[in-house]
């Protein structure tokens, strides 16, 4: 791996060069990207918040995600899924958030229908690992950047797609690949990137406890 796709740390070690220079944005490389997520209500977030990033930078949706979680009752899916026409209006004047129409919408649209996923399938866990590749590091597509870092992949479609026609919304492919790269069901650290294996290990014990569970 070409050190342009690398920075290296005070103590010599390297990460993804995406991070920058922003404590807030190494943080989040260093103990959450890529680490698998099986909380229900940690992954309703993060699909959410994903949806509000359309158009936009991660960083400026995790500067505003404390924001957020006190703005939607912290994703819980019974409360998010009562939200009033009163609510959207209030929502729309928060300037703590992304005030979309839209996307506040598809947050509350989407909250009805996870309740109706957990009904059918269980968890919305058990439903999403369910569509982790079982190709090395989850990289079931192919990449155009030259990091290998890809953005969408035919496991990330194929999840659209079966959200989508459960009635979610702000759920395209982009969106969802960018979910499963950040709850750990890809892993997309770069090579020699100091928790790539890490992550990769956790990924893998997720990955064998739902396959041990589903037989």
């Amino acid at each position: 791996m070409t050190s342009q796709w690398l920075q290296t740390t005070e103590s010599g070690m390297h990460r993804c060069w995406w991070p920058g220079e922003d404590a807030q944005y190494v943080a989040y490389h260093d103990s959450e990207w890529g680490r698998p997520v099986q909380d229900d209500q940690r992954l309703f977030e993060k699909l959410c918040l994903e949806g509000f990033q359309a158009g936009l930078s991660w960083l400026t949706i995790l500067r505003k995600r404390e924001n957020f979680r006190q703005a939607f009752n912290d994703f819980d899916l019974e409360d998010v899924a009562s939200f009033s026409d009163g609510d959207v209006e209030r929502l729309l004047s928060d300037a703590g958030i992304v005030r979309h129409r839209g996307k506040i919408e598809a947050t509350i649209n989407n909250a009805a229908r996870a309740i109706e996923l957990i009904d059918t399938e269980g968890s919305l866990s058990d439903f999403f690992w369910s569509f982790a590749p079982d190709a090395a590091f989850g990289r079931d597509g192919e990449s155009s950047h030259p990091s290998g870092v890809a953005s969408v992949s035919p496991s990330a479609t194929a999840l659209s797609r079966a959200l989508k026609k459960r009635g979610w919304k702000f759920v395209g492919p982009t969106t969802v690949y960018s979910f499963m790269q950040s709850m750990g069901l890809i892993n997309d650290h770069v090579e020699d990137c100091f928790v790539r294996d890490e992550c990769e290990l956790a990924r893998l014990g997720v990955k064998l406890r739902y396959k041990l569970h589903s037989n």
